[in-house]
């Protein structure tokens, strides 16, 4: 190696030491290490949008990989829903290799089919992460999630009906977005505050881009993020909001044992016909475990990426525990019928 490229490495790695010295940035640090060290052994990307937080996410991602000589890839996703949207992932791309950050950008060509737009963009982001991590090996994906999101996901799953656990979803540090992804989704921030991720982009890279559809109350997440600022005033802290969710995350647990034991016990897999079996013990059941137990029995047979909606599972229910000649019924690719006081659920031939 040269001479000049021996220096320009040097100085690379004095600036970042040199951050590191900050009390506060090396907490999060240490805090980010542990995570990391704790679910990942291989190289992993990490998911650059160029806000505050992910700008923070990058920073430490690269402190890791130079600590720990770790292959790191950065996609930048332009979502190419905004005029300046592909300015600005270059504008990204440049800041971040001023600072030996080497980035791909992956921009979404789709047309948008869906009226919720942050939806939509989040689900196809993360359809284009992973296409470009398996290309290249890898099965781990850093987001830069912060303990804010899980705050503002909570409520916004709340507003829309969600059950038990979909509220505590997010929690997780790691986890998949779709039940047979090769890929797992990484939070190693899941616990620090957005103000803690700006401070950490503002005295690193002193750099990153303002969403202005983070200031548009058009949208449902800005509207919950207005409401939390209110209920923080009258006393909503992270510190009792995580008491609240460790609570219900042990609850969740509870339920989990009971739908794992009520599909051992009252359910049979026919090898042969690739057929399950349910029998009249599986219903008679609290609502919630039968519930998850058939929609899990569900899931496993139909193989489909996400589980069958719960009003559709929950409908289905009721039709074969009060209709004593119910009909045969489909359901997210599987058949599902009641012969004497069994159901059989079998796979769609298609």
């Amino acid at each position: 190696m040269k001479k000049k490229n021996l220096s320009v490495k040097k100085k690379i790695h004095n600036f970042y030491l040199k951050k590191l010295d900050d009390p506060k940035i090396r907490k999060i640090y240490i805090n980010f290490k542990k995570k990391l060290s704790d679910h990942i052994s291989n190289k992993f990307c990490v998911a650059v949008s160029g806000g505050a937080d992910s700008m923070a996410l990058s920073f430490l991602a690269k402190c890791y990989s130079l600590e720990k000589n770790v292959k790191v890839h950065f996609f930048i996703v332009n979502h190419n829903l905004r005029k300046n949207s592909t300015y600005e992932a270059k504008i990204v791309k440049k800041k971040l290799n001023e600072f030996q950050i080497n980035s791909e950008i992956l921009t979404l060509k789709k047309r948008i089919k869906s009226s919720n737009l942050q939806s939509f963009a989040r689900e196809n982001r993360y359809k284009l992460i992973s296409k470009n991590s398996l290309n290249k090996k890898i099965d781990a994906v850093l987001t830069a999630h912060h303990r804010d999101d899980l705050l503002e996901n909570f409520f916004i799953r709340l507003l829309r009906g969600s059950g038990l656990k979909g509220l505590i979803s997010l929690k997780k540090v790691k986890s998949k977005v779709n039940f047979d992804d090769k890929i797992f989704i990484l939070r190693p921030l899941i616990n620090i505050s957005k103000q803690d991720l700006i401070y950490i982009s503002k005295n690193t890279f002193n750099f990153y881009v303002q969403d202005p559809s983070n200031f548009d109350d058009k949208f449902l997440r800005v509207k919950v993020r207005d409401l939390i600022k209110k209920l923080e005033k009258d006393g909503l802290t992270f510190e009792k909001f995580k008491l609240s969710l460790n609570n219900l995350a042990k609850s969740n647990n509870a339920i989990d044992f009971y739908v794992k034991k009520n599909i051992e016990d009252n359910s049979n897999f026919v090898v042969l016909s690739k057929k399950v079996v349910l029998q009249e013990k599986f219903f008679i059941q609290p609502d919630e475990i039968v519930f998850r137990s058939f929609s899990e029995i569900i899931h496993e047979v139909g193989k489909r990426k996400t589980y069958a909606r719960g009003v559709k599972v929950e409908n289905l229910i009721n039709y074969f525990r009060l209709n004593r000649n119910p009909k045969k019924k489909t359901l997210s690719r599987c058949i599902i019928q009641k012969v004497n006081n069994s159901v059989i659920i079998s796979r769609e031939n298609k």
